[in-house]
C-alpha cells in the first residue's frame, strides 16, 4: 500500500506544504505568503504573528490537498505529517493556548544582554554541548520578556517554538516540543533534561517549558478543526517536529554519520552527521541531536551566493553561470565576502573578502566567484575534519547554487568528492521524510534512503584537480596572510 506524508514548513516569508510518497516523489505542493500584517516596531526588531502563520497554513495546506486528490490511487493513504519551522523563534502562549504578544523572531537581537546572563547561568552546559547563547536563541528572549515585560511574562503559561505552535494547533495537544527546536531554549540534549539553572538562576519555572520528544515520535493527531481548515483527514498521526535547518539537512539525504550537505544560497551552510559530539573551541558550529542518537554538527558562513546577486542581474547569471566551465579554473583567486565579518568556517568580526587578480571579463570574475565558495566550502570541510569529523567521500548539494551544473563541477574539482544534488529539497521535504520515518520506515536513515531522489552526480576531473589544489592552497595562504586563519 503506497503511503503518503504530508510535510509543512512554517518559513520567514511563508509557509509550504508537500505531499511525497514514500519512494520520494513529490504527488503535490503548495506555497502561501504571509499577509502583511503592519507592526510598528523600532528598528531592526523582528516580530510576526501566530494568526498570520495559520492563515498560510490554511492556503497551503488546502490548495496542496486539492492538488492531490485527482492524483491519488485506489491503495494511496495519507499516513503522517510532519511540521518545521525557523529556531530560536519565541512564541508565548497564555493559559488557553492563545498568543500572548506577536511571536519574537529568532533574528531579533532584543535579547543581547540577556544572552550575555544566559551564558554565565548555564555555561557549563553550554560548553558541555559546544554552543554559546546568543540572542538569536529562545531562552534569552524569554530572559528579556521577564525583566523587561514582566506583565507579559507573568502571563504567559507555555513558552514553545513555532513547530510547537502548529503541532499543537493540528493536534490539540500542546505543552510538547522536540530536541532540535528546545535546544535553543536551554533544554540538556546529553542528559534529557531542562537544567535547573533556567530556573533557579534565571527565574523562569519550568513548568512553562514544554515536555521534550524525540524528532520523529507521535505528538497527536489532527483533530477535527484542524482538519476542516487544512484538508487534512481527521485523525492523521503528527509526528514531533525539527527546526528548518535540521529538516532542511534531511531532505538532502545526509542522515548517516560521515554524510554531509552543503547548502548554497544566500549564505553557505553546512550541516552533517557525526557519530560523537563534536566541541569547537572558537564556536564556528554546534550540534543538535540526530533522532537514531548520533550528532548533527552545523555551520553557516556569512558568505555565499549573495556575492553573485550583488554583482550580476538574475539574466546575466544565468548566461555566466553556463559558460563558467569554459574559463575555470581562472587566474583570480577570490573571496566573495559582501560586507564585514565571518562566523565560519572562521571567526572574524573584521573579515572583508578580496581578489587576487585582474579579472579579463565579466565571465572570469563569475567564475573565480564560484572558485571562492567552492574554496570556502572545502575550507569549512577541512576544518570539520580537523575537529573529529569524518567526511565521507561524497557531499549532497541543496540550495539556489545547486541548479547550477558548472558550480557542481567546479565545486567537485575543489574539493575532491563526488557532489550530489537531490531531486527535491527543503524544509517541507524534509518534514514529510520525518513523517514516513515514524509511520512507514523503521528510523529516520531508512526512510531518507527511501525517499531521497537523486537528480545529479558529479565526480572531480583528475585531470583539473592539480589546478584547483593550486587556487585552494593560494586562497588558504591569502587568509593566513590576513590573520583570518591561525598560523603562517
Amino acid at each position: 500500500m503506497p503511503d503518503i506524508f504530508c510535510g509543512i514548513d512554517v518559513g520567514t516569508q511563508g509557509a509550504r506544504c508537500v505531499f511525497a510518497r514514500d519512494d520520494g516523489r513529490v504527488a503535490a505542493r503548495a506555497e502561501s505568503p504571509f499577509a502583511a500584517l503592519t507592526m510598528d516596531l523600532a528598528p531592526g526588531l523582528s516580530e510576526q504573528q501566530p494568526a498570520a502563520w495559520m492563515s498560510a497554513i490554511r492556503r497551503a495546506t488546502g490548495e496542496a490537498s486539492d492538488r492531490l486528490r485527482p492524483n491519488l490511487a485506489p491503495s494511496d493513504r495519507l499516513a503522517a505529517v510532519g511540521v518545521t519551522s525557523t529556531s530560536g523563534t519565541l512564541c508565548v502562549l497564555d493559559a488557553r493556548h492563545e498568543p500572548v504578544v506577536p511571536a519574537i523572531m529568532y533574528n531579533d537581537p532584543r535579547s543581547a544582554d540577556q544572552a550575555a546572563e544566559v551564558q554565565r547561568a548555564g555555561a557549563s552546559v553550554a560548553g558541555t554541548l559546544g554552543y554559546r547563547f546568543g540572542p538569536s536563541f529562545g531562552l534569552p528572549k524569554i530572559l528579556w520578556l521577564r525583566q523587561v515585560r514582566p506583565d507579559i511574562f507573568d502571563g504567559a503559561a507555555l513558552f514553545l517554538s513555532p513547530t510547537d505552535y502548529v503541532v499543537g494547533w493540528l493536534t490539540g495537544s500542546w505543552g510538547r516540543s522536540d530536541e532540535t527546536n528546545m535546544l535553543k531554549f536551554g533544554y540538556d540534549l546529553l542528559n534529557g533534561r531542562w537544567p535547573a539553572y533556567i530556573e533557579k538562576d534565571l527565574g523562569i519555572p519550568l513548568g512553562r517549558l514544554p515536555a521534550v520528544q524525540k524528532p520523529g515520535e507521535l505528538a497527536g493527531r489532527v483533530i477535527r478543526q484542524a482538519a476542516e481548515e487544512t484538508g487534512l483527514p481527521a485523525g492523521l498521526p503528527v509526528v514531533a517536529g525539527m527546526t528548518d535547518g535540521c529538516a532542511s539537512q534531511i531532505s538532502s539525504g545526509a542522515v548517516a554519520p560521515g554524510q554531509y550537505c552543503s547548502t548554497i544560497g544566500t549564505t553557505l551552510v553546512i550541516k552533517g552527521v557525526s557519530r560523537k559530539l563534536l566541541l569547537d573551541p572558537e564556536g564556528r558550529f554546534y550540534c543538535h541531536r540526530h533522532p537514531q542518537g548520533f550528532w548533527l554538527p552545523g555551520g553557516a558562513s556569512n558568505t555565499g551566493a549573495r556575492c553573485l546577486a550583488e554583482e550580476f542581474t538574475p539574466a546575466e547569471t544565468e548566461e555566466r553561470s553556463a559558460r563558467a566551465l569554459d574559463v575555470s579554473p581562472t587566474g583570480l583567486v577570490s573571496y566573495p565576502l559582501v560586507g564585514r565579518g565571518e562566523r565560519f568556517p572562521f571567526r572574524c568580526a573584521d573579515a572583508e573578502g578580496f581578489l587576487l587578480g585582474e579579472p579579463a571579463s565579466r565571465d572570469e570574475l563569475f567564475a573565480a566567484h564560484m572558485e571562492g565558495i567552492a574554496c570556502l566550502e572545502r575550507l569549512a570541510y577541512e576544518t570539520l575534519e580537523e575537529l573529529g569529523a569524518q567526511v565521507g567521500d561524497a557531499v549532497f548539494s541543496a540550495g539556489g547554487g545547486a541548479r547550477s551544473d558548472a558550480w557542481l563541477q567546479i565545486r567537485a574539482d575543489t574539493l575532491g568528492k563526488t557532489v550530489l544534488r537531490p531531486e527535491s529539497t527543503g524544509g517541507a521535504m524534509g518534514a514529510a521524510i520525518l513523517a514516513a520515518s515514524m509511520e512507514r520506515f523503521p528510523d529516520l536513515g531508512q526512510a531518507a534512503r527511501a525517499m531521497v531522489r537523486l537528480d545529479r552526480e558529479v565526480t572531480p576531473r583528475a585531470r583539473s584537480r592539480p589546478a584547483y589544489d593550486a587556487k585552494y592552497r593560494r586562497f588558504e595562504a591569502e587568509c593566513r596572510a590576513r590573520g583570518y586563519l591561525a598560523g603562517t
